[in-house]
């Protein structure tokens, strides 16, 4: 997958695919054919507001947030699912389409709580992002509001339907890109929100608590318990990283405060990854700020571990393993690789054990 642009191409195809030409807002383009307004608008860099668009995701238009008027059609149509075609002539910006944004938002809002200033995602929301760019007011449809309970049934997140705009974003991520179609609505109209089947807990049902809903969701309907009151975005320091957990290398962001890591995210538009993550890579990050963690090679000398160089504990292991070899046998010694380690790392290691030592015994611990 590509970013949001020209998601699903590479320079590749799109360099070969056949274009085409359109006029947005006045300025003409050409794109590839096949990539909906909304890419085709972004990519000249006319922004158009959305709410259940994800780069990851296919379209859906169901929030209503990105209508565009196209020449010659009968009303707004949602520009994440209209595509593109020669010679179409858009308005994406005018006094009635922000009208009508602010209309669907001010609906939303209705039903949303005003708990800014408590919630996890002040800072980082898109609804409240949009709130305030377009200046809905949340009174205007004021009438009947959901209560309901927190759903805190997992150890990673907790989900709170208070919040939801069942923009539909956690169920298609779970289907399309995790396979796991744990969320499903539920209920109707008014009452409609993305549940589990019959409601059961998340422990319950085949979810990897992969924290994929965590990340696509654009309120703070599903939120990281990890990260609780450990900052707001603004506070952290963001830093870009890769994730040691396997040997794919996906992309990280860690976000810092005061030197600990408060919460990892990925961005959508780095590979290999782009912006999915595993449960590990999610929110398998304590060890980063754990006081058990080595910092130094140490070395056992008279029962108990003393801190040593890497060249004295590096030489050390060769002579250990030289004499273990000379006295038993090269089949006397094993080792045990690293998922963490790179291809290539792992293949210098069995290349030590095969050829240096003269052994197969090699394990690797994500065969466990």
């Amino acid at each position: 997958m590509r970013p949001h642009t020209l998601p699903y191409m590479t320079e590749e195809e799109i360099a070969e695919a056949e274009q085409v030409t359109l006029t947005i807002d006045g300025r003409e383009t050409t794109v590839p054919a096949g990539v909906t307004v909304l890419d085709a608008a972004r990519a000249i860099g006319i922004p158009i507001p959305t709410l259940c668009t994800d780069p990851r995701l296919e379209a859906y238009g169901g929030c209503r947030v990105c209508l565009v008027e196209i020449e010659g059609g009968r009303c707004p149509v949602p520009s994440c699912a209209t595509k593109v075609a020669d010679g179409m002539v858009v308005t994406a910006t005018s006094d009635h389409l922000t009208h009508l944004r602010k209309t669907v938002l001010e609906l939303l809002l209705s039903d949303h709580p005003a708990d800014c200033m408590t919630c996890e995602q002040a800072g980082s929301c898109e609804l409240q992002d949009l709130a305030y760019e377009l200046g809905a007011d949340r009174e205007t449809f004021a009438g009947q509001m959901h209560d309901y309970p927190l759903t805190d049934d997992n150890p990673f997140f907790v989900r709170d339907y208070n919040k939801c705009i069942n923009c539909g974003r956690c169920i298609r991520i779970c289907d399309e890109v995790q396979n796991r179609w744990v969320y499903d609505f539920i209920d109707r109209g008014f009452d409609s929100v993305p549940s589990t089947g019959l409601g059961m807990p998340i422990t319950d049902t085949i979810c990897e608590l992969c924290g994929q809903c965590v990340s696509t969701c654009p309120t703070g309907a599903l939120s990281s318990k990890l990260k609780e009151r450990q900052g707001r975005s603004w506070q952290t320091k963001a830093t870009n990283s890769v994730c040691p957990y396997c040997g794919v290398g996906c992309n990280l962001t860690l976000h810092a405060r005061e030197g600990k890591v408060v919460d990892v995210t990925s961005p959508p538009e780095r590979g290999p990854n782009y912006g999915n993550l595993c449960v590990k890579g999610r929110f398998g990050w304590a060890f980063v700020n754990s006081d058990e963690r080595l910092t130094t090679p140490l070395i056992k000398k008279d029962g108990e571990f003393v801190e040593a160089s890497w060249d004295e504990a590096l030489e050390l292991v060769a002579k250990e393993l030289l004499d273990i070899k000379e006295a038993y046998g090269p089949d006397a010694i094993g080792g045990l690789a690293s998922a963490k380690c790179t291809n290539e790392e792992n293949y210098a290691f069995q290349k030590l054990f095969r050829q240096v030592i003269g052994t197969n015994n090699v394990d690797h611990c994500a065969r466990l």
